[in-house]
C-alpha cells in the first residue's frame, strides 16, 4: 500500500472526489489546446453525434455534449434520425461521416432501437474516428497495449485516480462488473499502470472478501448501493460508476453501487453520485475527439489526455 493509503486509513472521512471541478479543469486545458490546433496547422477538431429516436435521457447527452464541444472551441455536428429509421439509413450516414474531413470523432448514442444491430453500427464506424473506443479495433489494441482510442467513462476514472494517488504501480484494483463499456476496458487500462487487476462479476464467489483486498475499487455493476462499507479496505479509493435511481419516501434520488455514507467513513477517497466519474465521461470525450485529430493528421498525442 503506497503511503496517500496509509496515511488516508486513519483518517476520520475520506476525502471526496469533485468529479464537476476536474472534468471543467480539464475542459478548459483541452480548449486551450484546441486553439494551439487551430493557430499552428488550421486545424478545428469535430465531433460528430448521431442521435436515433427521441429518448429523453440520449436527447440530454446529446445537448450536454454539443454544448461541451463548442465550449472548448470544437466543431460539433448532431444528427437526428427517426426511431424508425432503416439500418441501412443509418450505415449511410456513418459512411458520409467516415468520409468527412471536418470530422474527426463519431459518436452514435447508444441504446439504438432494438431493430438497428449496435455490433454493426458501432463496428461500422473507422476506427480511427471511434471516439467511444467501442470498435473491435480499438478495443483489441487496448488490449494488446497498442496506442487505442479508450473508452470514456473508464478513461475518466483513470484520471481520476492518477490524481488522487500518483502512480498505480503495484496496487491491487478490484473491479466490480464486467461490461464492455467499463469493466472490461478499465481492467486493461489498470494492467498499464502496473495495477494488479481483479475483475469480479455475477459468477464470482465471495465477492465482497475480494473487494476487501482492493486499494482501488472501482464499482461498475449497475445495482444500487450493492457494495456496503464492510466490503472496503480501509484506506482504500473507490470509484463508483453507478447511476442508479431510487424513489425513498416518494422522492427520487441517484445513488451509486456503493452505500456512498458508510464507505466514505473508511474509504481514503471516494467519488460521490451524481457529481463524480459522470462529468468525467463528457470531458474524456473531447479529449478522444482532440486525440484523434492529432492522429489523423500525423500529429504526436497531446500527453495530459493520454491514456498511457
Amino acid at each position: 500500500m503506497t503511503e496517500k493509503l496509509l496515511h488516508a486509513a486513519t483518517a476520520e472521512a475520506a476525502k471526496v472526489i469533485d468529479g464537476r471541478a476536474f472534468s471543467g479543469r480539464m475542459v478548459d486545458e483541452i480548449a486551450i489546446h484546441v486553439s494551439e490546433l487551430a493557430h499552428s496547422e488550421g486545424i478545428v477538431p469535430g465531433l460528430a453525434v448521431v442521435l436515433v429516436g427521441e429518448d429523453p435521457a440520449s436527447q440530454v447527452y446529446v445537448r450536454n455534449k454539443g454544448i461541451k464541444c463548442r465550449a472548448a472551441g470544437m466543431r460539433s455536428f448532431e444528427h437526428k434520425l427517426s426511431a424508425e429509421c432503416s439500418q441501412a439509413e443509418l450505415l449511410t450516414l456513418i459512411d458520409r461521416l467516415n468520409s468527412d474531413p471536418t470530422v474527426h470523432g463519431i459518436l452514435v448514442q447508444l441504446p439504438l432501437p432494438s431493430h438497428l444491430d449496435t455490433e454493426i453500427v458501432i463496428n461500422s464506424i473507422e476506427p480511427a474516428k471511434d471516439v467511444d473506443g467501442f470498435h473491435a479495433v480499438n478495443v483489441g489494441r487496448l488490449a494488446t497495449g497498442q496506442a487505442a482510442l479508450v473508452p470514456c467513462t473508464p478513461l475518466g476514472c483513470l484520471m481520476l485516480l492518477r490524481a488522487q494517488l500518483g502512480s498505480l504501480a503495484g496496487l491491487e484494483a478490484v473491479i466490480v462488473g464486467r461490461s464492455n463499456i467499463v469493466g472490461k476496458p478499465m481492467a486493461q487500462l489498470l494492467l498499464r499502470e502496473n495495477c494488479t487487476a481483479t475483475i469480479v462479476h455475477s459468477q464470482s464467489r465471495d465477492i465482497a472478501s475480494i473487494c476487501r483486498r482492493a486499494d482501488i475499487l472501482v464499482a461498475a455493476v449497475g445495482r444500487p448501493e450493492m457494495i456496503s462499507g464492510d466490503w472496503i479496505k480501509p484506506g482504500a479509493v473507490v470509484i463508483d460508476v453507478g447511476i442508479n435511481r431510487l424513489e425513498r419516501e416518494g422522492v427520487a434520488k441517484l445513488v451509486g453501487d456503493v452505500v456512498f455514507d458508510q464507505a466514505k467513513s473508511i474509504a481514503s477517497a471516494i467519488t460521490p453520485v451524481p457529481g463524480g466519474v459522470g462529468p468525467m465521461t463528457i470531458a474524456c470525450l473531447l479529449a478522444n475527439t482532440l486525440t484523434a485529430c492529432r492522429r489523423i493528421h500525423g500529429l504526436p498525442d497531446s500527453r495530459a489526455f493520454a491514456a498511457r
